[in-house]
């Protein structure tokens, strides 16, 4: 193995920003690249109605809402490091882009804001970050405003990860006497001025030695932040990078995103601990077996899976990005690269990485970088890419929708244009569209009704599909194996009318009330009813 492959890997750190809605992730995303250098400008959040929208926030609806939907990809340099961070829609009804982004990264940043605390949303992602064992750096924000005491938070993440907090920073005083940071790895207070014009540079700080002076100049607010720095490093198991990689222990920062303080830490932090890529797990057959094995990032040949694909990210040209994480080799212009699901060799427009909204050809990349490779269709989510040979990543999820509507189109010539939107969105995992079998219209299944209104605004603007959802009698869906071909059909036969295929294809038995999968189960013992499935190159997990 050539050290330059090596060391290329390990420059990489390829982590998402997972919170609530509105606890300040994606200001916190703006000004960690606008750090980085990578950005010059940062884009208002609040000012919805201004042209200038937060820079990971490109969709129309998004602008409307100021709410993040997709997922954002973007890259930057710091400290000789290639940082790629992928932003996540904070909106529960996008849970599932957010599993999966979260299945492409080796390390995840948690924005809480510090007047809430841990919030349900975040409660439900730290949860996906625990069954990965994904390394967790926790961001306190918004230390600015009126917000509970830093041992009570530090108290609650405790309590809700499930895993020791080792403060890193401390603040000193908050809302309006909030006068700066400690930071426990250099020794120092950072004193705090309000301002999103100010860089970190433009703070001053003084050495945590000179206590005489600190004293002096903050009183009461500096002696009681030092007792409850003692308290609570006190309390805390001392750091231990071997935990953390583990997902046992979280570094813990404190900060005010909005007046880029705080930030740089996290920044530093990410360089420092966070993890450079991992192995990823992926299964060959081998005499029609499945056989499993690790893949390291450094090995030679060229492996990446599908974790998103986005249509129409550029309403000029009908193009659509299949956003790849690498997870080994090295990617150069003109590879012959081949979709292992269908054996077919991917011929890409263009291949891309990401700076938001703006993108740059790829000259190289490494395992850890996202790839977006800009197509026109025959590739969907989960599925593996690789230079030659023949494996397969495992762990792409899809959940069993809760909600169903079906799709009414307003002007029955524009047909061919719904089905052809459909087929993109339910693709790219915008919504999932089950095609019932016996016939009559398309069936959305969602996770969340704000998909459904994300979907039908797309369908207008980027389809010019005008389209009325209706309610229906579905309220769930089991998608379904069996042994043999016989038993499959033997099924199938018995209830045509509630036999439906995914965008994958898979066939999928819809119910009605939870007693239907119960009653078919008793009356089919040996068919196998799946609430989770993983893409269509593998056989469907069962998940209880």
């Amino acid at each position: 193995m050539s050290s330059p492959f090596l060391a290329e890997t390990r420059r990489r750190r390829t982590f998402a920003i997972i919170s609530h809605p509105d606890a300040g992730k994606t200001t916190l995303t703006e000004k960690l690249l606008l750090f980085s250098g990578a950005i010059q400008i940062a884009g208002s959040v609040k000012a919805r109605k201004a042209s200038r929208h937060a820079t990971s926030d490109w969709m129309e609806i998004e602008k409307q809402r100021g709410i993040s939907v997709a997922s954002s990809v973007m890259q930057m340099l710091y400290r000789d490091h290639v940082i790629n961070l992928l932003d996540t829609p904070g909106h529960k009804d996008f849970s599932e882009d957010t599993y999966r982004v979260l299945t492409a990264v080796d390390s995840a940043l948690m924005v809480i804001d510090a007047a809430n605390g841990v919030e349900a949303q975040t409660r439900r992602l730290i949860e996906v970050c625990r069954q990965r064992d994904t390394p967790i750096i926790t961001f306190v924000n918004k230390m600015d405003r009126e917000v509970r005491e830093p041992l009570d938070i530090l108290d609650e993440v405790e309590r809700e990860l499930g895993m020791p907090c080792v403060p890193m920073t401390w603040p000193v005083g908050q809302g309006k006497s909030f006068r700066g940071i400690m930071n426990l790895r250099t020794q120092t207070m950072t004193v705090f001025e309000s301002g999103s014009e100010r860089l970190p540079h433009d703070f001053e700080t003084i050495a945590l030695s000179e206590r005489e002076t600190l004293t002096k100049r903050f009183g009461a607010d500096f002696e009681s932040a030092m007792d409850s720095m003692e308290l609570a490093t006190g309390a805390s198991p001392t750091w231990d990078r071997e935990a953390f990689l583990a997902g046992k222990q979280t570094p813990v920062f404190f900060g005010s995103g909005v007046n880029n303080f705080g930030v740089m830490e996290v920044l530093d932090a990410l360089v420092d601990l966070a993890p450079s890529p991992q192995s990823r797990t992926s299964t060959t057959l081998v005499n029609r077996q499945p056989v499993v094995n690790e893949i390291q990032p450094e090995d030679k040949d060229f492996a990446g899976v599908v974790f998103k694909v986005q249509a129409n990210m550029d309403a000029n040209h009908r193009d659509r990005i299949a956003f790849v994480r690498m997870a080994s080799g090295k990617y150069t212009p003109g590879m012959k690269l081949k979709v292992q699901r269908t054996s077919k060799e991917l011929r890409p427009t263009s291949v891309v990485t990401f700076m938001s909204q703006r993108r740059e050809a790829v000259e190289e990349a490494y395992a850890g970088d996202i790839v977006g490779f800009t197509t026109h269709g025959g590739v969907q989510l989960g599925d593996t890419i690789t230079d030659g040979a023949s494996l397969q990543f495992t762990g792409l999820p899809f959940f069993a929708p809760e909600l169903f509507m079906t799709v009414i189109l307003k002007n029955p010539l524009r047909t061919k244009q719904l089905q052809q939107g459909l087929a993109q969105l339910g693709e790219e995992g915008a919504i999932q569209v089950f095609r019932p079998e016996v016939g009559g219209p398309m069936l959305l299944g969602a996770v969340g009704q704000l998909q459904f209104e994300v979907v039908q605004h797309r369908l207008k603007a980027e389809y010019d599909a005008d389209v009325r959802l209706e309610g229906c009698q579905y309220t769930g869906a089991r998608w379904i194996t069996a042994d043999t071909p016989a038993e499959l059909r033997e099924f199938v036969n018995a209830y045509p009318v509630r036999m439906a295929k995914d965008a994958a294809d898979t066939l999928a038995f819809l119910c009605t009330s939870p007693y239907d999968v119960r009653l078919a189960q008793e009356r089919f013992p040996k068919i196998h009813f799946h609430p989770l499935r993983e893409h269509a190159g593998l056989a469907l997990q069962s998940a209880g």
